[in-house]
């Protein structure tokens, strides 16, 4: 079988949109959407400027990061290389738009489902070249077999340097360019949300510095404005950005999870530090807190999902390569235990109780962290891709599971406040120090770099440092070593505020990073 790529040649492009056009007349693609679209990049000083073209679509990678991360196999790569996917089987869950490091993915809005460039497979095969290569005026869109060495596009790779996009990414992509510029290739060497040409705003310059032309070819005095590219490169012309795929569902989400597992932690925390006794007397009521917020975790998760409907998919077709299935099974073995535990202590049957008791905080813990090895097959967010995110998440979850203690005995008196607050102060500080190592970590990339400074920095700052760390860390320690029911209570709030504010900036940072 062939292994089929393209190839922009960007001596040739002259940035018509036919390519854009006829993706959209060949597969329907509504608008606000696109698979195949042409960035423009403005370059120089007028009037030395120059104007670049970039055709943007899918790179369909030898090691596709989406096919790995999508749960229910709806992308697969073809025998001839082509990344495609099967609609029917979609439950838009987004994983793959997150996977993606060059943003090719979106939600259809008519089917929501997710779509790309498919390389037209339906006129492959019937023989015919894919729609945007048939209508290119210049011939800049070459497809072909790339391990063919007499193939054109293979001719033209070996005779010509050419780029891709985002090798460090190990994606293997085979979309390559010609002649591009890194200002087209790299998404954080120009800014997205500035003006472009032929978009409405209050500068006639959309954003370009103008000088004023005072004499005409009359002589006479002109306001005609001369408009001059700006030194840096600048994106005159592209797709809107793309809002975050992951909202306030997946906040919620790692919260109650944290609070689900943490809660039958804290229960392993009593009777392995405390007494058995101890451990017996919280049982009940955290085991009900952890089904609650077990299926208020289910619940969040099918709500993400554009295709609720078929939620089910995940555990019925299951990918085994991704986390997301993994991490659904894993959840669900951890409900199974529980609800059996939590049976167990209500009918006496102590015995069986403390035979799951072990089994079960090892489901619980891994519950809790398998959302980061999720977040780490997310390729296109490089902020994910730190070690240090299942330390992160672990702390959370113990946080969690000893703020919920700490409110069981504020209402009920129960002994254990002096063993829940060390355990609590000890994790607090835990969580710290884990936070501060992912702040002083040497982020290996400049987008890794750019999400944490929003973190820590202007765009977020205040929400981190006050709610984050102060209100959800420091002061929660303070109270603690005070002391004092009505301390230990709002200690406990306060803990589990910080939790939701922490989790809330590290799920939406990464997102505000273009990647295309």
């Amino acid at each position: 079988m062939p292994t089929l790529g393209f190839l922009i040649d960007n001596r040739k492009c002259i940035g018509c949109h036919a390519c854009t056009v006829a993706c959209k007349s060949e597969h329907e693609v509504p608008l606000g959407v696109d698979r195949t679209w042409v960035k423009y990049i403005e370059k120089g000083a007028f009037p030395n400027n120059r104007r670049m073209f970039t055709v943007m679509r899918c790179n369909h990678c030898d090691h596709s990061p989406c096919t790995t991360i999508c749960p229910v196999t709806a992308l697969y790569r073809r025998d001839d290389g082509v990344v495609d996917f099967n609609n029917d089987r979609c439950i838009g869950c987004k994983a793959c738009m997150q996977a993606c490091p060059y943003d090719a993915l979106y939600i259809d809005p008519a089917t929501s489902t997710a779509a790309k460039c498919n390389f037209c497979t339906h006129r492959l095969d019937a023989g015919l070249e894919p729609s945007c290569v048939a209508v290119c005026p210049e011939q800049a869109i070459v497809i072909g077999d790339l391990d063919d060495p007499g193939s054109k596009i293979s001719q033209l790779i070996e005779r010509h340097p050419v780029q891709v996009r985002k090798p460090e990414k190990g994606t293997k992509p085979k979309l390559c360019y010609i002649e591009a510029d890194e200002a087209a290739l790299v998404p954080s060497r120009t800014e997205p949300d500035r003006q472009f040409i032929w978009s409405r705003g209050d500068a006639a310059t959309n954003g370009h510095s103008a000088n004023t032309l005072n004499v005409d070819q009359s002589g006479h005095d002109s306001q005609l404005p001369i408009i001059t590219a700006p030194p840096e490169p600048s994106r005159v012309y592209d797709v809107r950005p793309r809002p975050p795929a992951w909202g306030w569902e997946v906040v919620a989400y790692t919260w109650t999870k944290a609070i689900a597992a943490g809660s039958f932690l804290a229960v392993g925390a009593a009777r392995l530090f405390g007494s058995e006794e101890m451990a017996a007397a919280m049982s009940v009521w955290m085991g009900i807190v952890a089904i609650v917020f077990l299926l208020a975790t289910t619940a969040l998760l099918i709500a993400d999902l554009k295709q609720p409907k078929r939620f089910l998919y995940v555990l019925l077709r299951p990918q085994w390569k991704s986390w997301l299935v993994r991490g659904a099974y894993a959840l669900v073995s951890y409900g199974g235990i529980l609800t059996i535990w939590l049976v167990a202590r209500l009918v006496g049957a102590d015995g069986l109780a403390d035979a799951l008791l072990w089994p079960g905080s090892v489901l619980a813990v891994l519950s809790a962290v398998y959302t980061a090895f999720l977040f780490a097959q997310a390729k296109g967010r490089d902020l994910w891709q730190n070690p240090l995110l299942s330390l992160h998440l672990l702390a959370h979850a113990l946080l969690a599971g000893g703020a919920i203690w700490l409110l069981f005995l504020a209402a009920t008196s129960n002994e254990g406040t002096v063993l829940a607050s060390r355990l609590v102060i000890g994790t607090l500080v835990f969580s710290l120090v884990t936070l501060l190592a992912e702040i002083m970590t040497a982020h290996p990339t400049a987008d890794a770099r750019k999400a944490m400074k929003m973190i820590i920095g202007q765009e977020y700052g205040i929400q981190f440092w006050v709610a984050g760390v102060c209100c959800g860390h420091v002061l929660p320690l303070v109270l603690l070593w005070l002391g004092g029911g009505w301390a230990l209570t709002l200690a406990a709030l306060l803990v589990l505020s910080g939790i939701f504010a922490v989790e809330r900036l590290w799920i939406l940072a990464p997102q505000r990073i273009p990647l295309s």
